[in-house]
């Protein structure tokens, strides 16, 4: 392996003139927790189904724990891949489910019940196992959906909006249960459209916007790639004459009065500097200045829009 769990390249999608995918190029590394975001609509599933090979691709390269899956199918008995659109077998009891999706991944019939039996305890889903599928709630039925994907213990996880569906709670705990995942030295991919999700576990993002790469990077670095144009001061205490002092100042764009200071926007065409020059002109003892990093969030509306983040 390269030291990528998943390496693209120039991988593109056609769907009846409509571009679902254009030269896409996109490296995972291996033992990441690697976020896919975009708004709905921007390619993050097709790109997924196509690098599993679930969906023929028009052009590019695809390789999966170092094999292209197109040449060799047995790559894909170390993934675990849960769709967007969940496919359990409602009439199914809940354990057989588990355990014949378990079986099609070469897990051994009586293994994949002990596994089943654990998971489902661990899901809190220990009385449910003899129930028919179709007889769980919609957040459950994703739980054992979840199940399914991990069971046969795959190197490489594909999750396409696991979060999907599920209250808080449970979005919580399958957060749990990916971070522990990780932290076993697995690559876990996922794709969402809720920002958030991939700001509070991803050490790598993509961005995609109508089917192309906007950024790509390590979440410290992408934050970092918003600039230094957020500011934030703090004094010891704010007077009458520091806030007289600060509404005189035409080097920022936006003020922000917070309990012990503000936080500033610089001006299209000021410097970093002005920031300390103000500092120095409020007659207050300061406390704190620092650059504010933007967040993931303000990151994707500069690149994509508001619209798109909304």
């Amino acid at each position: 392996m390269t030291g990528d769990a998943m390496q693209i390249e120039g991988l593109t999608k056609r769907y009846a003139g409509h571009l679902a995918v254009e030269e896409l190029a996109l490296s995972v590394p291996a033992g990441s927790i690697y976020g896919l975001l975009g708004p709905n609509g921007a390619g993050k599933s097709t790109t997924l189904r196509i690098a599993l090979g679930i969906l023929g691709r028009d052009a590019g390269q695809v390789l999966l724990l170092g094999k292209d899956p197109g040449l060799d199918r047995r790559v894909l008995d170390r993934i675990g891949y849960l769709p967007e659109e969940r496919g359990l077998y409602k009439k199914m009891r809940v354990i057989d489910c588990i355990v014949f999706f378990a079986r099609l991944k070469g897990v051994p019939a009586a293994e994949a019940r002990r596994r089943a039996i654990d998971w489902l305890e661990r899901m809190s889903l220990g009385g449910w196992g003899d129930r028919r599928v179709e007889t769980l709630s919609k957040g459950m039925q994703q739980k054992v959906q979840f199940i399914t994907t991990v069971l046969h213990d795959p190197e490489l996880l594909v999750l396409d909006e696991p979060f999907s569906g599920l209250d808080p709670v449970n979005q919580e705990v399958l957060r749990t249960t990916v971070v522990e995942a990780h932290r076993r030295g697995k690559t876990i991919l996922f794709s969402t459209h809720i920002i958030e999700h991939a700001e509070e576990i991803c050490d790598h993002v993509c961005i995609l916007a109508g089917g192309r790469k906007v950024l790509d990077g390590s979440l410290a670095g992408i934050r970092k790639s918003g600039g230094d144009r957020r500011w934030t001061i703090e004094v010891e205490a704010v007077t009458p004459a520091a806030e007289a002092a600060m509404a005189a100042e035409r080097a920022f764009s936006g003020v922000t009065r917070r309990p012990h200071g503000w936080v500033l926007e610089l001006a299209p065409g000021a410097e970093p500097r002005a920031v300390l020059e103000a500092a120095g002109r409020l007659g207050a003892v300061v406390t704190r200045l620092s650059r504010l990093e933007p967040t993931l969030r303000e990151v994707f509306v500069e690149r994509v829009g508001q619209g798109a983040a909304a």
